[in-house]
């Protein structure tokens, strides 16, 4: 089995807000050469790093605003967030829990910081990731999937190393709790210092990892500190991972979807004619309903 190598490590972006709720550093389609084609299928990464939310009577969040064509999926790491859309999908994510939303052929959706969170003010912290959909299923009847934390299977890792959490994908025998339109891997690693994990995925993959917590080394070589990204060549099918320190890391990787990518804002579609109709079509109320 061949070593998969660290093509680049990527150093968080200046933060922006998305809404007032959502503090984020940019990393997919922003960074230098983490593009929407070189990444696919994930087309966005906002990373909400850790950051102090004082509390409020008004929650902090976005408002109503449409997505066509791909899924939204939210991860919790502090904090809790509440979401609605106009299909019926909504609850609490809070931590450990995903949410993983199928816009496809259309929603109107929002989320805000959850209540109780907003009231006591505290810690926020959470990955919101774009998957792509193929052109088939572009225009499908979207859906949503709620996995709370204790519905998402663990492997334990020998030698008290930690544990890897499998959100979608196969990791060591054990399935994701979430369903996909393409092959995608999605985990959580929760490593002890020292503790070592092994991962292996098809060379054409793309493949990446996200430092929430802790420091690492990859493949014994490459040193990754909190909030970074480390981008994996496209070569090689196995690396390792070595925590310097108790570590939290968020490894993707996905079978990239080889088809035309046009997008605009909220809409993520095959050509620039599909971007006009989706416009037309959410100006013309056919995304549904959804109160402020």
């Amino acid at each position: 089995m061949s070593v998969k190598n660290v093509e680049m490590v990527v150093a968080p972006r200046q933060p922006h807000f998305v809404g007032d709720g959502f503090r984020v550093h940019n990393f997919i389609p922003g960074a230098y050469r983490l593009d929407m084609e070189r990444m696919s299928p994930f087309i966005m990464l906002d990373y909400n790093s850790k950051f102090y939310f004082p509390p409020t009577d008004q929650p902090r969040g976005v408002g109503v605003h449409p997505h066509r064509g791909f899924e939204t999926v939210t991860i919790a790491y502090k904090g809790s967030v509440a979401h609605h859309d106009s299909s019926g999908g909504g609850g609490i994510i809070s931590e450990g829990d995903v949410q993983w939303m199928t816009a496809a052929s259309g929603v109107l959706h929002k989320e805000y910081h959850e209540e109780n969170f907003s009231k006591a003010g505290g810690d926020f912290q959470m990955v919101q990731l774009w998957v792509n959909l193929p052109a088939k299923d572009k225009m499908s009847t979207p859906k949503y999937q709620a996995i709370k934390h204790q519905a998402i299977q663990t492997v334990q890792l020998p030698d008290n190393a930690g544990k890897v959490e499998v959100i979608a994908g196969n990791y060591a025998g054990v399935e994701g709790a979430a369903s996909t339109f393409t092959p995608v891997n999605l985990f959580n690693a929760r490593l002890n210092r020292g503790g070592v994990a092994t991962f292996n995925f098809p060379a054409a993959y793309n493949t990446a990892l996200l430092l929430i917590e802790g420091s690492i080394v990859i493949n014994d070589d490459e040193t990754v500190d909190t909030d970074h990204l480390a981008l994996f060549s496209n070569e090689g099918e196995e690396f390792s991972i070595r925590a310097t320190e108790d570590a939290l890391v968020l490894i993707l990787s996905g079978e990239p979807i080889q088809e035309p990518i046009a997008a605009h804002g909220p809409f993520v579609m095959n050509t620039q004619q599909e971007i006009v109709q989706a416009i037309q079509d959410f100006n013309a109320g056919k995304f549904g309903f959804l109160e402020e």
